[in-house]
């Protein structure tokens, strides 16, 4: 079980919350991966070693970052403890994207070392366990660990692949919810809310302006170790999606297949768009002409998703940020270039939030 004297950052006195910050401060690492330069050379593995990739999902809100630091727990820490208590002794973990506390992965991926050694009998070596029995011991003691982190996939890999400098590409996401009123507490941790509206064509637009090879030194925050501030988005883009968790309105449940209770049907009614997207901000959650009191109001979700093989250290964060101004009519797409043309940080506006930022996947090539 974890240490029930470690609070998680999640918790809401402010004391918990100032140290959480102290720590993301001076923590080195970023929250976006920098792309490396060149892969090291491997050393010669133990050729008894069977190499994992791991993928796994976290709450970011829960861990005081992905690698592991001495005193707070981090989501390296606790998959080293479930694999320690797994196959009965300590492993090393490492991750392909490093994200900072308060950033969430939907899928990040690691590599681990196992030696599989009978218990029965002391240094007898048995075959490398399956990659789905893998899977399940390790969740098992995850789940007895606060339930925050959980490995979705397992992969056997070569003893040389390495889960950072194998990365082809990595895919982010942040959350932004645009209305007046505050946030369910569902959404908790989970984006970032903006209370004004967001022009949603504008920020479209600024994205054309980012997307591409380009000096980002302006989305390049303090600390960063990039050797250069060179990067190319692949992709750079904003969606408006349905708020989640979801639930289907007064108006749209009788088109579902159920057909007031009685047997399954298909329904032959068109379908209509998909609610989230084409209401109103401020739209009461299955409201009718009729009461709506005790019934919540929406707010509209947009997702803003970056692609790209490697990123400067809080890029992500810092052109969210901007975008965010341009929908709110702070900023102009001509700002927006202007300020990637300064090529300083000072020009750029205060870093997003955390909580609204999730690693969405990392992609590879497998032999």
């Amino acid at each position: 079980m974890s240490d029930p004297n470690l609070k998680h950052p999640l918790d809401d006195s402010t004391a918990s919350q100032e140290r959480l910050s102290k720590v993301a401060r001076i923590d080195v690492y970023s929250d976006e991966e920098e792309e490396a330069e060149s892969e090291p050379e491997m050393l010669v593995k133990n050729p008894r070693m069977q190499r994992y990739l791991i993928a796994v999902e976290y709450i970011g809100t829960r861990f005081y970052g992905s690698q592991q630091q001495p005193k707070y727990r981090t989501v390296v820490g606790v998959l080293q403890e479930a694999f320690h208590k797994f196959i009965g002794q300590p492993v090393k973990i490492l991750c392909s994207s490093r994200t900072d506390a308060g950033v969430h992965a939907l899928s990040n991926v690691c590599h681990v070392d196992v030696e599989r050694i009978s218990k029965r009998k002391p240094g007898e070596l048995l075959p490398p366990h399956e990659p789905d029995v893998v899977q399940k011991a390790v969740n098992h003691f995850l789940q007895k660990n606060e339930g925050d982190v959980m490995v979705i996939d397992v992969r056997c890999v070569p003893s040389n692949y390495h889960a950072r400098y194998k990365a082809k590409e990595r895919t982010y996401f942040y959350r932004l919810l645009s209305g007046p009123d505050p946030l369910s507490i569902f959404e908790k941790d989970r984006a970032w809310h903006v209370p004004e509206e967001l022009d949603l064509c504008a920020m479209q637009e600024a994205c054309r302006v980012l997307v591409g090879n380009h000096d980002f030194s302006s989305f390049r925050a303090n600390g960063c170790q990039a050797k250069s501030p060179v990067r190319t988005l692949d992709e750079l883009s904003v969606t408006e999606v349905p708020s989640t968790p979801y639930f289907p309105s007064v108006t749209e449940r009788p088109w579902s297949n159920l057909n007031n209770g009685g047997p399954l049907t298909c329904s032959s009614q068109p379908k209509t768009e998909t609610a989230g997207v084409t209401t109103n901000v401020g739209e009461l959650v299955g409201s009718t002409n009729g009461d709506t009191f005790g019934m919540r109001k929406r707010h509209r979700c947009y997702v803003i998703t970056a692609r790209s093989r490697g990123f400067l250290y809080h890029q992500v964060r810092l052109i969210v940020a901007v975008l965010k101004c341009v929908g709110t009519g702070e900023l102009t797409v001509s700002d927006v270039e202007r300020i990637l043309k300064a090529k300083s940080v000072y020009e750029a506006k205060p870093m997003a939030p955390a909580s609204g930022l999730y690693l969405a996947r990392v992609k590879y090539e497998f032999p």
